[in-house]
């Protein structure tokens, strides 16, 4: 048990088991404190975090910049609601537009929102633009997948946890391999109804998964060809998170609908986007679609800062660089050592594949062994450890870290 006999943390987490839905397992840390690529307890002891608040935290724990931006807002105003206009959106809105080339862009909150937003937009696009008939539209998904926790998502989840006994489920989903282009063409061959394919660039929470290369790309162009909407849900991925602004980009491929949500304020309060071209936005009228906090004065000024941040410091480029020297360094680890099977990832969005069953512990045990070593990491579906660290980390910080994966896995055996 990592937990030391302190009152502090006992109580923190005494009062998160008593008051708190059990939807969490948390490893037994109690944080108080961030900055840059480290995280302190309530003891005092410093972590460096590769989890990024499963990166949301992209530019670091409470940027100087960001946190600004949030404080001066918050000073003068916060919330309208969507009922009467605010002097920060509209900046928001041509800003953040023109940065990822789009037209127009719908803000939302949170990831699944956006996600949500997306699966709207694309139905109401099929009927009223493609002809589609109503109540007909189908949406291709892939296994694997992890798109957020609403209702409407779990249903095309193969995720037994995050699905079992939500039912009954929405339809309208049709759910095919991941990295599978026949599966795909199949589909659509035989199905008159496809409205859109909505797909991770790479499945973050499945493991890290990366397609193979070409795979985004061509599946572009047969969207494209059968004038079908190509969605990239780039929460986890997008804001520099792979190496590149999208990690669609790594194949030189544009979507039709953009998702993001997570990096996009930096961490430090909840903003999530949904970005097209006019021919696809305009199906959006007014009342038809909307939240109260959605476009809101705060979230605004804070989004416009997060990015400025991503584009001054270099991120993407921090990302692709040091990412190559994690994934150079623990490859050649885990050819000598038989605990990891496998290291894959672009970017800074890695993982390494214990060599054991999904329902083992030894990974549980190897991220528990890591915090007592300063170093914050979360396995996914039982024998994956995804590696995630804000990517203002320097060089001399991910050797550091490496050393410190390295020589904890070591230990284990």
């Amino acid at each position: 048990m990592l937990l030391k006999d302190n009152s502090i943390s006992k109580t923190a987490i005494a009062l998160e088991e008593k008051y708190g839905a059990h939807n969490y397992h948390p490893l037994p840390v109690v944080l108080n404190k961030g900055k840059g690529v480290h995280v302190w307890d309530v003891d005092g002891k410093q972590y460096y975090d590769f989890l990024s608040a499963y990166s949301a935290v992209n530019q670091g724990h409470c940027h100087p910049r960001i946190i600004d931006s949030l404080i001066e807002q918050a000073k003068t105003l916060t919330l309208t609601s969507r009922a009467f206009y605010n002097d920060q959106l509209g900046i928001y809105e041509k800003f953040i537009s023109n940065y990822f080339g789009f037209d127009k862009v719908l803000p939302m909150n949170t990831g699944a929102e956006a996600v949500e937003t997306a699966i709207k937009i694309c139905r109401k696009f099929a009927y009223e633009k493609k002809g589609i008939p109503e109540e007909m539209a189908n949406i291709i998904v892939c296994e694997n997948n992890f798109h957020g926790r609403t209702t409407t998502i779990i249903s095309f989840s193969n995720d037994a946890t995050a699905k079992k006994n939500f039912g009954p489920y929405t339809p309208g989903f049709i759910t095919i391999p991941y990295d599978d282009i026949e599966a795909l063409e199949a589909v659509i061959k035989t199905n008159k109804n496809i409205a859109g394919f909505l797909v991770e660039p790479i499945q973050g929470e499945a493991g890290v998964y990366v397609p193979t290369d070409g795979y985004l790309k061509q599946a572009r162009e047969i969207c494209k060809k059968n004038d079908i909407l190509f969605i990239a849900d780039e929460v986890q991925t997008g804001i520099a998170r792979t190496g590149k602004l999208l990690a669609v980009e790594h194949e030189n491929v544009k979507p039709d609908v953009l998702i993001l949500g997570k990096a996009l304020s930096g961490g430090v309060y909840p903003v999530s986007a949904v970005l097209a071209n006019d021919h696809i936005m305009e199906v959006i009228k007014p009342g038809q679609h909307g939240s109260t906090f959605g476009g809101n004065p705060l979230a605004a000024a804070v989004a416009i800062e997060a990015l400025k941040v991503v584009t001054d410091e270099n991120l993407a480029e921090n990302a692709e660089r040091l990412g190559i020297i994690f994934r150079k360094e623990l490859g050649d680890f885990a050819i000598e050592n038989d605990l990891v099977s496998a290291v894959r990832g672009k970017g800074l969005l890695n993982a390494i594949l214990i060599n054991d069953t999904e329902d083992s512990s030894t990974a549980w045990n190897i991220c528990m062994k890591l915090s007592e070593n300063g170093l914050l990491a979360k396995p996914t579906h039982g024998n994956i450890i995804r590696f995630a660290p804000p990517l203002v980390i320097t060089e001399i910080q991910i050797r550091e870290c490496i050393e410190i994966i390295k020589n904890t896995i070591s230990s284990m055996i």
